[in-house]
């Protein structure tokens, strides 16, 4: 074998997309607002708002966290909102909802920052193997952030790439 070794994934002019590089840093949090309902069912505003005043707020600082209920119990809106209002000067982020919205808001944040002047007639492959779990919908939602702007959009390893949207001439 005489020559140069030649990178071909270079020269395509291949763009590669690593969702796993927006995961926004820090720790991860469920506020579980059940163990605050009467009988894990009914929320008594009385009791909820002497746990508001109770609680060491500051334990989320600098944290990303989800507020939200694992029991199948009515709770009014004004509770998660009265939550919300406790945590924001501590926490990060703050979601209604589970572990997994969480994640998805935090992506959606990054990618609705995302700047897209490298992305222009590109040819982008979007990253498919992570470390570290990345939701579905962020694939979802970077596929829909770049198809107006790129060339083509792939799915995978550059080496390997599962074609999907070729921009029409």
């Amino acid at each position: 074998m005489e020559g140069e070794i030649v990178n071909r994934v270079k020269q395509s002019g291949l763009i590669q997309l690593d969702l796993e590089e927006m995961r926004v840093p820090g720790e991860r949090v469920f506020l579980d607002i059940k163990s605050q309902l009467f009988m894990e069912l009914v929320l008594k505003e009385k009791e909820f708002r002497q746990f508001i005043a109770e609680h060491p707020w500051e334990q989320y600082q600098g944290k990303h966290v989800a507020v939200g209920c694992s029991n199948d119990a009515i709770i009014p809106t004004w509770a998660f909102m009265l939550v919300s209002i406790h945590l924001t000067p501590y926490a990060q982020t703050v979601v209604f909802g589970n572990l997994e919205d969480l994640e998805k808001a935090l992506f959606t944040q990054c990618i609705e920052s995302l700047s897209t002047d490298d992305f222009i007639g590109a040819k982008v492959v979007i990253k498919g193997c992570s470390k570290e779990s990345v939701p579905t919908d962020a694939y979802v939602q970077i596929s829909r952030k770049l198809q107006p702007l790129v060339k083509s959009i792939f799915f995978g390893e550059p080496c390997s790439t599962v074609p999907l949207y070729k921009k029409k001439l």
